[in-house]
Parts: C-alpha cells; sequence; structure tokens
C-alpha cells in the first residue's frame, strides 16, 4: 500500500484513477492545479507523485522541477506528448518514469510498483555495504554517498543507484537490458533513460561520451566502469 498524490484537471481521468488506486488499496490524495499539488507535497508526505502535464495554472514540466525543489518523492508523468525531445525534457526535469496517455490501469500498475521497490530499497541498498573505490571515485552503498577525488557528489537517487551498479563491478561491461533490469527494476524500458542518466553521470564526473575518464559505452553491448587510464609520461592533463 502506497500514498499517492494524484494530480490531474480532468475530473472523468481523476476519478478513474482515484478508484484504480483506491481499489488497489492505497492512500490517494488529488488536486487539479500544479500549485495545490506544491502546497500538498509540502505538507504531506507521499510515496508517489503521478503528475498530468497539461495543467490549467502552470506547464507540467515546471511544475516538475519545482517539485523537485522541495521532495525527492517518485513522480510518474502522464503525458499525451510522446517524441523523444519530450521524454528527455521530462527525464531532464527530474521524472522518474512516465506514461504515454492513454493507459491502462494495469500499466500504471506496473509502472508504480517498479518505482516503488526503487524508492523503497533499490539493488544499490541491497548490495554490500563495504565501499567501493575504483580509482579516485569512492561509493559508499550503505551511506549512499559518493565522492570523486575526495570531493562529494551530488547525485540524484537514480545516479547513485546507477552508479554504484556500475563501480560494483569495475571493468564488467553491463548490457543495457540488465542495468534496466537491476537498476530501474523493469524487464523492459527505452534506452533514452539510461542514456540521459549517463549523460548526467559523466556531467558529474567531469567528463564526456567523446572523452570518456570511468564510463564507456560500448555500441550495441552496454556500458562499464572503470579507473581512468595512466597518462602517459609527459602528457598534459585533460581540459
Amino acid at each position: 500500500m502506497a500514498s499517492v498524490l494524484v494530480v490531474e484537471d480532468d475530473q472523468f481521468v481523476r476519478s478513474a484513477l482515484i478508484r484504480h488506486l483506491t481499489d488497489a488499496s492505497h492512500t490517494v490524495r488529488s488536486v487539479g492545479t500544479a500549485l495545490e499539488a506544491l502546497r500538498e507535497v509540502a505538507h504531506l508526505r507521499f510515496d508517489v507523485v503521478i503528475l498530468d502535464l497539461g495543467l490549467p495554472d502552470l506547464d507540467g514540466s515546471e511544475a516538475l522541477k519545482m517539485l523537485r525543489g522541495i521532495t525527492d518523492v517518485p513522480v510518474i508523468v502522464a503525458t499525451a506528448r510522446d517524441d523523444e525531445a519530450e521524454v528527455v525534457r521530462l527525464l531532464n526535469a527530474g521524472a522518474d518514469d512516465y506514461l504515454t496517455k492513454p493507459f491502462s490501469v494495469e500499466h500504471l500498475s506496473a509502472r508504480m510498483a517498479a518505482v516503488l521497490r526503487r524508492a523503497r530499497g533499490g539493488p544499490a541498498e541491497a548490495a554490500p555495504s563495504s565501499v567501493v573505490r575504483v580509482g579516485g571515485l569512492t561509493v559508499d552503498p550503505l551511506r549512499r554517498q559518493a565522492e570523486l577525488d575526495g570531493a562529494a557528489l551530488d547525485l540524484t537517487r537514480r545516479e547513485f543507484d546507477l552508479l554504484a551498479f556500475l563501480a560494483g563491478r569495475p571493468g564488467v561491461v553491463v548490457a543495457r537490458k540488465e542495468l534496466l533490469a537491476e537498476v530501474w527494476q523493469q524487464s523492459y524500458g527505452d534506452d533514452q533513460t539510461i542514456d540521459v542518466h549517463l549523460s548526467w553521470l559523466r556531467r558529474k564526473l567531469g567528463e564526456t561520451a567523446a572523452r570518456p575518464r570511468y564510463l564507456h559505452t560500448l555500441r550495441g553491448v552496454g556500458v562499464k566502469l572503470e579507473p581512468p587510464a595512466a597518462a602517459p609520461p609527459g602528457a598534459e592533463p585533460p581540459r
């Protein structure tokens, strides 16, 4: 059972979602505007938020960014916009998952279950509690802290889970399907989700896809994390 906030201005859709979630034994509160949603999460604790993008007072993606400013609650975005640029924009804004309208209640239930499993104890938290060190990178799964060359990394929950999973297998190429299953706990999904989070991680690790240091993508195979190669004598450090 979970505490769910439904943010949806269409009364018919809203009622259907409330009925389905209540029948599934979840505790549900609902609002029809972004500002009401912000007030709700500021005063109450929820396990997951289902956020419609077509709200009357504020664009849903802007509402998502504002939500991320005050809470780390998992957010599933419901949108009728299914183009690639929109998906990337939602993930960049902090969405944990998304559903394209129209969607079935079974699809919503499956996505909610996956998001709740991750939030309540993902694979990184179930890993051994010993600190992992790969080159200048240090990952502490128990405390959910990561450092690079002694400086703390500011990571989201999903970024940390992805980094911890790869750091626990240094030098091993991990297939995208395995990342979806183990980090996202989904048997299927869009590679775009992985690419976006890898891009965020690279930026925070001070590297790019063109000039990788720790994260290496093998096209058509998967991703591996390994310590940077030692620079040859006299070589200039990367800028």
